[in-house]
């Protein structure tokens, strides 16, 4: 019966990229996970997430409301438990940070 409550850690950690990939700065065409603006997503097995992340600068317009959308949308998915967004600094955020897709999508290529 054990195994029945089991999380499947990397299919939640997919599910979570995915999600994700569902939120956005405003001012910018790109989702945050291709951004680079994503340092660490550590999950237990039982389900609490914690979330590392940055902005693109600390004047930010969507400082106060971005982490909370991530912490809301990633706390909706099935499996989790409870989750904390920890704003981080360090290492600064630059553009080398973003995917290739996202710099392809914002033209430094």
């Amino acid at each position: 019966m054990e195994s029945e409550n089991k999380i499947d850690l990397k299919q939640l950690e997919h599910d979570i990229i995915q999600t994700l990939k569902t939120c956005y700065d405003p001012e910018i065409p790109v989702d945050i996970y291709e951004l680079g603006l994503i340092y660490r997503i550590e999950i237990n097995p039982e389900g609490n997430v914690e979330i590392d992340m940055t902005l693109t600068s600390p004047a930010c317009p969507v400082a106060g409301s971005l982490p909370l959308e991530v912490e809301r949308k990633i706390r909706d998915l099935p499996d989790v438990k409870d989750v904390k967004v920890n704003i981080v600094w360090e290492p600064m955020w630059t553009k080398d940070m973003m995917s290739d897709i996202a710099k392809i999508k914002l033209g430094f290529y």
